[in-house]
């Protein structure tokens, strides 16, 4: 365990999945090109009809056609996981092309608890976390599910699926959406009706290469907070935030042969996938000075995941087809860049905007209201009852004295007036009675609703999801005499090809002396060619970036001249200048704003009393000669200006434009 507010710094883990072949790829006579080795965690490309030597990439961990999603999980989600559950941030995010098998990986297939993917495991794990929890331990879990379609930000749980949302930022919480709904959820099975809906809701097309293609990057948050009482009865709260980012697969025209909307979607998921390779590049170089997050929504959300406050692992899909070997190769590419960027994560202890302290301070309160409600009731009741009781025989002693004295009449009049007081008595003390009643049941609703929320450590709340978590607890297991087992044999490769590098030093002859260095040059000239091989591919693949980002100028490029026509068309020239002088772009709101638009034209309008005629309490100035007015309903008669309008510069106007006064 580190100590307290410790920061630990760690390379982003990178881990490479190959997905068999598929019937298509077969259909077509396509050859496998990847070969995995799981000792050596490494992935090596070969090359069809070529003489090129094979390019082999190193990873933390890589996962072969025949890999299971258990040994994926449990390798690689497991260990974050685990930390989130300690207060620090994580982030699992799948890449790769389209068609690899990155949204399998993510969700899986929910009809078995082998098939089932990182995300519907990370909901066992959880709460079968919180159900070996100790008694002092209190837990909040929350959900979110957002999506990032054509650059704009999705609520994928809310009510309205069409609104774009505003990603914003704050230095107390960093970045944030805004009016992002999120959901208290008991158990595992909560969060995985809330998966469901919300890949339902996920925007899906079909592609050549994909009858189901993600045409969006989504983003499934879990937020963990937890609290726990020490000795002294002090209550220490900590908050990990975990973002598991399924990514919308790089695409290529040409083989996707998407055309309209499809082809703006790909459009904008290559122009996000580039700008998060040009973040990824930028940390990892080093002498950058400036890191593009805000390019993109994707990588100003994954701002923490990357460079920032989170332990990261990312799981790169590829094809094993040849067919996919320029896609695969740059992918490859990517991973290894990377796995080069260094985070410093560090425990969320006592966050400003965590809900549990709220929540028990809250609890805390409506026990005491109730409390004292019923205390106060039940005083109330009883000094009633006295003074009612008292009352009762003081008229009763009145009674036996003015009872010789007054009428059976009067005595009986009386009798009915004091009636009537008493019903009318008793009738306000059912009313107040039911009102606190209400009160107090309101209060016990409320109570109910804040507890339920709030989960203690110990209680068993998998449900349905306990096989899951029995599966996930045999694969551990596994797992570890299965490292064990690779750790041996790694050791041993170790010490043969130490041997075997000693024998070679040797030599009982010039002939085995020359054969043995014939041998090392055949080496170094094939590393060499590999190393020229990859030039050549780097240098191939900047020129395909260099060519989408001059088609991205390009369209650029025409939406500003038309910009500039409408604008040439309907304002001059010198209003132009004069506008560009005095506006400012808000970063907030991502839109350009005049300085001071509050105290000109129809704004003020609003606060200008009405005119009183024929008297001096009017304060309104007449400043109809210098500002323009666009209402028509004027409250003073426009005053013409003296002074000609300037011309246009040439450009003829459009008959439907305004008329200054």
């Amino acid at each position: 365990m580190p100590e307290e507010n410790s920061e630990e710094i760690e390379n982003v883990k990178t881990v490479v999945r190959v997905r068999p072949l598929s019937k298509d790829e077969i259909e077509c006579g396509s050859q496998n090109i990847i070969k995995t080795d799981k000792t050596n965690r490494s992935v090596t490309v070969y090359k069809t009809n070529s003489n090129e030597p094979p390019k082999v990439y190193y990873f933390d961990n890589v996962f072969g056609e025949d890999s299971t999603q258990i040994d994926l999980y449990i390798d690689t989600a497991r260990p974050i996981v685990d930390k989130v559950l300690e207060g620090y941030n994580g982030t699992i995010l799948a890449y790769g092309q389209t068609g690899t098998g990155k949204t399998y990986t993510m969700s899986g297939n929910p009809e078995s608890p082998q098939t089932k993917g990182i995300i519907p495991n990370t909901f066992a794990h959880i709460f079968g976390h919180i159900a070996k929890a100790k008694d002092n331990q209190k837990f909040l879990v929350r959900v979110s599910y957002m999506e990032i379609y054509n650059e704009e930000v999705r609520d994928l749980l809310g009510k309205e699926m069409n609104k774009s949302l505003e990603v914003k930022e704050r230095s107390d919480i960093g970045v944030f959406v805004k009016d992002l709904s999120g959901y208290v959820v008991h158990n595992a099975d909560d969060l995985d009706k809330i998966m469901k809906l919300g890949n339902k809701n996920r925007v899906v097309g079909a592609t050549k290469m994909n009858l189901e293609s993600s045409r969006s990057h989504a983003i499934f948050s879990i937020t963990i907070e937890s609290s726990e009482t020490d000795v002294s009865g002090e209550q220490h709260v900590k908050m990990g935030k975990l973002q598991l980012v399924d990514l919308a697969g790089s695409e290529r025209q040409s083989k996707t042969q998407s055309t309209g909307l499809r082809l703006k979607e790909a459009t904008k998921i290559n122009l996000s996938l580039s700008v998060l390779g040009n973040v990824i590049s930028a940390l990892v170089d080093g002498k950058s000075t400036h890191i593009p997050y805000r390019n993109s929504k994707l990588t100003r959300l994954l701002q923490d995941s990357l460079g920032g406050n989170s332990k990261t692992v990312m799981c790169a899909s590829i094809s094993p087809s040849d067919y996919n070997y320029i896609e695969t190769i740059s992918t490859l590419r990517y991973a290894c860049r990377a796995k080069n960027i260094q985070n410093r994560a560090k425990i969320n202890e006592e966050p400003k905007d965590a809900l549990l302290r709220h929540f028990q301070e809250e609890i805390a309160e409506l026990k005491r209201q109730l409390e004292e409600g019923l205390f106060e009731y039940n005083a109330t009741t009883g000094d009633e009852q006295e003074e009612e009781d008292e009352e009762i025989e003081i008229e009763n002693k009145e009674k036996k004295k003015k009872k010789g004295k007054k009428s059976k009449d009067e005595d009986k009049e009386k009798t009915d007036i004091e009636k009537e007081l008493l019903e009318k008595k008793a009738l306000e003390t059912a009313r107040e009675l039911n009102q606190a009643k209400s009160e107090q049941d309101q209060i016990r609703a409320k109570l109910l609703s804040l507890e339920n929320k709030i989960l203690v450590g110990g209680e068993n709340l998998l449900e349905k999801a306990q096989a899951q978590e029995k599966l996930l607890e045999n694969s551990i297991a596994e797992l570890e005499v299965r490292t064990k087992t690779e750790r041996e044999l790694e050791e041993n490769l170790q010490k043969i090809e130490a041997e075997r590098i000693d024998i070679e030093e040797r030599y009982s002859s010039l002939q085995e002396e020359c054969v043995g260095k014939t041998k090392k040059l055949q080496r170094v000239m094939s590393m060499l060619m590999s190393l020229k091989s990859e030039l050549a591919d780097q240098q191939q693949e900047q020129q395909r970036e260099k060519e989408g980002i001059y088609d991205n100028i390009r369209s650029l490029s025409r939406e500003l001249a038309l910009c500039e026509l409408v604008l040439n068309s309907y304002i001059p020239r010198e209003y132009q200048s004069m506008i560009e002088r005095f506006t400012h772009w808000n970063e907030d709101i991502g839109e350009w704003q005049l300085k001071c638009v509050a105290y000109t034209g129809n704004n003020m309008r609003k606060n200008i009393p009405e005119l009183k005629t024929n008297t001096k309490e009017c304060d309104f100035v007449d400043l109809s000669h210098v500002y323009l007015n666009y209402n028509t309903d004027s409250l003073t008669e426009p005053v013409r200006a003296k002074t000609a309008r300037p011309k246009t510069s040439g450009i003829a106007r459009p008959t439907t434009a305004r008329k200054y006064y």
